[in-house]
């Protein structure tokens, strides 16, 4: 049985605060990216040296593939899926500006930052996860390949990331010694916040675009049928 739109409205506090954890955590890496881009966007830069289109067109060009991709092992996107690609960029941007974020000099302060990075990344994907509401494009297809494998989190992130990097990294992108650490790192804080968090991804069904509208649409029939009911 479906649940009601009010439920979801009620989750979109969480979705966001997820969101703005992810994007915070995304900047504090990027804000590092001497050591090396990030495994995605190595793929991203590698993709670049074969198409004709921008760093921000071409992540959009992969979510949409992904997206696809996931229909295949069952994860249909949702509500947060959507919302997912529209303002993580725009809180990246956000963070991205704010001067009291800034890069810091020395080398140990770097990694530091990086890894710390990586931990708000995790607690971000977390919270906005564990609302229900639809993953967004890469997550998504990690948590399709939890449910078709049974296997933790950590591997699965894992793996995902080494992929992307080895792929990214024979198109010609640029791999550092943060891109090591985050292929590595990812999966094992992932692991740990979601143990923490009590999150099992592989048993969570998340509301999907159509639950939403026959939702909505059941809501306002029902609407109807007690207007012409008091009529």
């Amino acid at each position: 049985m479906l649940k009601s739109n009010k439920n979801t409205l009620s989750k979109l506090p969480t979705l966001f605060f997820g969101f703005a954890l992810c994007s915070l955590g995304i900047t504090m890496m990027y804000k590092v990216r001497d050591l090396g881009l990030g495994p995605w966007d190595v793929l991203h830069t590698g993709i670049m040296n074969y198409l004709p289109l921008t760093f921000g067109q071409v992540s959009q060009l992969m979510g949409f593939v992904i997206i696809l991709f996931s229909l295949f092992l069952g994860v249909a996107p949702g509500i947060g899926t959507v919302l997912n690609m529209i303002f993580i960029g725009i809180f990246i941007d956000f963070f991205n500006s704010i001067p009291l974020l800034f890069t810091p000099q020395t080398y140990i302060g770097k990694l530091l930052m990086l890894i710390l990075g990586v931990w708000v990344l995790s607690i971000g994907i977390y919270f906005y996860l564990k609302c229900g509401l639809g993953a967004g494009p890469r997550d998504g297809l990690m948590l399709g390949l939890m449910k078709k494998t049974n296997l933790p989190v950590g591997k699965i992130k894992t793996f995902m990331e080494i992929s992307v990097v080895i792929i990214g990294a024979l198109l010609g992108g640029k791999v550092g010694i943060g891109t090591i650490i985050v292929a590595l790192m990812l999966g094992y804080s992932l692991q740990v916040v979601f143990t923490l968090g009590k999150y099992q991804g592989n048993n969570i069904v998340h509301r999907t675009l159509k639950d939403e509208f026959l939702s909505l649409k059941n809501r306002n029939k029902g609407k109807i049928n007690s207007n012409n009911f008091s009529v």
